[in-house]
């Protein structure tokens, strides 16, 4: 009989300890902003899925928490939900499962406490799936609370084989105008926008009555626009959202904010218009008490995320405005802390002040998630973050009266929502943050954890970027020397920021101190630190993390026989790329979805702009391939180092990646296993993230036992 061992034992009971905390997953305020909803999700081991609920607190008038409910009340079934501008009614939308595989969608009503309207959307089957996702996602009311609008996948024809058998066609006589099958194009190839959105081909605008429960497609949105975070104008008479181009090909894009789009705006009668610019991507419209809207723009093309704009469209005018521009470094706000440009990929539902005249964001900077008053007329920017007392990361949520509702966490802290009140124009500096939830039953177990923020630098080094930032975390332990684990991010545009993450939280638990490493080419730093990763891949990126080794062991109680590997993605590649050219220095690697070899990911990826924009040339599809392209891809990857790798390697995969499909990973593993490389697969029914509840818990388990085993911990 198979036998627990004891160092198993020790890794499951802590992770189960740690997915008993909930996570924040968002908060909203009411119009009085005396009431505080707030969204959680919780780790449901026994279901195998994650459990989502809602929690209720009302504020006096000076903020403070004088009731709250007593029991939380399950939403895990709600994949939309929006309150209707003057609070009469509220609309969900269900996803419920019926039977094995499939699924039913149904939009429901609610006037205060009854259920005044339910629809059966699959039934009607007028549309596919109604979209939920952060691409496309949205569920808005008209300024009338009289009709809601939302985006779901465009409804097929029927199709069917050229020669079937069935029984006589007789002419409807229902008015229904229903076409016949189309023969023949039952498996023609439709392209969907790839990682995450699998099955998402082309979506459409839909308006629901209240009044009549009529439906409607809204037409006039151009063929080859796939149209998605919409809402209602002021007047209610047009919608106002983001449209993709189609062709010749959708890119993935899920993470990838640099997708030709446009802001556009179109009648419910069908008159369609863009409002942005050619060239450009664009994203998360705003429109402001005044009427004016707002959104995130950059160049189209390009690393996947970048530096973006704020820019306005004031209303009735035709005129874009920049607020925000693009930062190459850094500029001063205000009250003198540091601002380094927008890499949000989403603006907050509400986001501006009552009077319109300031609107609050947040975004990354460096090591952490920082909160901002914009004044639009000035462009004054104002650093409001919640980090007076100890570090914080601090994302806005909802601005509702002049009141900001935030959420806060740290690497030591799970997630809290915060409140305050916006100070008067030119004192936003002194904004006061008080604590609105409070979750008692969520005491990180790495409460005493130390955390430390650094700089890193090349010194002797004559490129136009040279530092870089890192964080450090391991547990409050005096007169130890610790293992620690090198820990690159994915993207490579993205960054690690001081936030909860069961991942580190648990690495902590178990002994381990981390380091997580914002290698040149991250966000959060400057739009000339994403450019300068660019043509560098395999060079900058991995001299940097071994920098950040390098001062880890010489400034903090690291055992240095005993340094660990870790990282997916671009993370993963990083982290193959310093096992194989530092085969002596690290001593175990885990490895989730990496990418091995550019060149043949190229051909196999939802994302082939990538391969080309980080190996230093322009994407294209047209004229012959480029063999100088494919050897500078091949060169920069770690494939052509995989020879000289020792460290015995854990190989995490997802069988429906998208985004660095597993063949990758299988081709890598099969050169260690020839080169004598302890060398293990996990292959999980999991997309690129490897986030769903069975594959976490199983790769997170297993990681920490390859650590803790090839150490002889």
């Amino acid at each position: 009989m198979w036998k627990m061992s004891s160092q198993l034992e020790t890794i499951v009971a802590a992770y189960k300890t740690l997915t008993k905390i909930p996570s924040l997953t968002g908060g909203k305020l009411n119009n009085a902003a005396n009431k505080v909803t707030a969204k959680w999700s919780v780790r449901n081991l026994d279901k195998g899925k994650n459990t989502s609920y809602a929690t209720s607190y009302t504020l006096d008038s000076e903020l403070y928490v004088t009731d709250e409910s007593d029991f939380g009340t399950d939403i895990s079934n709600e994949i939309l939900s929006a309150i209707s501008p003057r609070e009469n009614y509220k609309a969900i939308i269900r996803e419920e499962k019926n039977g094995k595989d499939a699924k039913k969608q149904y939009l429901e009503v609610w006037n205060t406490n009854t259920l005044s309207q339910s629809v059966d959307l699959t039934a009607l089957d007028i549309h596919g799936d109604v979209y939920a996702d952060s691409e496309f996602g949205s569920l808005d009311w008209s300024p009338d609370e009289k009709a809601l609008v939302y985006v779901a996948e465009k409804k097929l024809p029927k199709f069917e084989p050229y020669i079937k058998r069935k029984a006589e066609e007789k002419p409807k006589l229902d008015g229904s105008g229903e076409t016949a099958p189309r023969k023949g194009e039952e498996f023609l190839y439709r392209q969907d926008w790839g990682e995450q959105l699998v099955g998402k081909h082309l979506s459409v605008v839909v308006v629901f009555k209240l009044a009549t429960e009529t439906f409607t497609v809204l037409s006039g949105i151009p063929d080859g626009m796939c149209p998605g975070q919409v809402r209602f104008s002021p007047d209610g008479n047009s919608v106002v959202g983001v449209v993709w181009e189609t062709e010749p090909r959708r890119l993935g894009l899920i993470f990838c904010t640099n997708r030709p789009s446009y802001i556009f705006e179109c009648t419910l009668d069908g008159a369609f218009r863009k409002l942005s610019g050619d060239g450009l991507a664009v994203r998360s419209p705003r429109l402001s008490p005044t009427g004016d809207l707002v959104w995130l723009q950059r160049e189209a093309g390009g690393p996947h995320h970048a530096c973006h704009q704020l820019v306005i469209m004031k209303k009735n005018t035709n005129t874009i405005t920049t607020l925000i521009d693009i930062i190459d470094a850094e500029i001063k706000t205000v009250n003198g802390y540091s601002f380094t440009g927008l890499y949000c990929q989403s603006l907050p539902h509400k986001c501006f002040s009552a009077d319109g005249k300031r609107l609050v964001l947040s975004t990354q900077h460096h090591a952490e998630i920082r909160a901002y008053v914009l004044h639009i007329e000035s462009g004054s920017i104002t650093d409001i973050s919640n980090n007076r007392s100890s570090p914080y990361s601090t994302s806005v949520v909802d601005v509702r009266s002049d009141v900001i509702l935030v959420a806060c966490s740290s690497l030591v802290t799970p997630g809290q929502l915060y409140i305050a009140r916006l100070p008067a124009a030119g004192s936003e500096a002194a904004t006061s943050w008080s604590r609105v939830t409070c979750n008692c039953d969520a005491t990180a177990p790495v409460a005493a954890a130390r955390v430390r923020y650094l700089q890193l630098q090349h010194t002797n080094s004559t490129d136009s970027v040279n530092s870089f930032s890192a964080i450090y975390m391991a547990p409050n332990i005096d007169n130890k020397q610790f293992p620690l684990i090198v820990w690159p991010h994915g993207g490579p545009h993205s960054n690690f920021v001081n936030a909860y993450s069961l991942e580190a939280a648990l690495f902590t638990t178990l002994g381990f101190a981390s380091l997580q490493v914002n290698y040149r080419g991250s966000t959060g730093a400057g739009q000339a630190s994403v450019n300068f990763l660019l043509k560098r891949v395999g060079e900058a990126d991995v001299s940097d993390c071994k920098l950040a080794t390098d001062y880890a062991v010489q400034n903090f109680p690291i055992d240095a026989t005993k340094l660990c590997l870790m990282g997916g993605s671009h993370g993963g590649f990083l982290v193959t790329h310093l096992s194989g050219q530092y085969p002596d220095l690290y001593a175990a690697v885990v490895s989730r979805n990496p990418v091995i070899d550019v060149a043949s990911m190229f051909n196999s990826t939802d994302i082939a702009d990538w391969c080309a924009a980080e190996s230093g040339f322009d994407f294209t599809e047209k004229g012959p391939v480029s063999e100088d392209q494919l050897l500078a891809m091949r060169r920069c990857s770690p494939i052509a180092h995989v020879h000289k790798v020792k460290a015995p390697t854990a190989l995490m995969l997802g069988s429906g990646d998208k985004r660095v499909p597993h063949f990758q990973g299988l081709e890598y593993a099969r050169r260690l296993k020839a080169n004598g490389v302890k060398t293990r697969i996990y292959m999980y029914d999991d997309n690129h993230s490897l986030s769903s509840p069975a594959a976490e818990m199983d790769n997170l388990i297993n990681g920490a036992h390859w650590f803790m085993e090839h150490l002889q911990l």
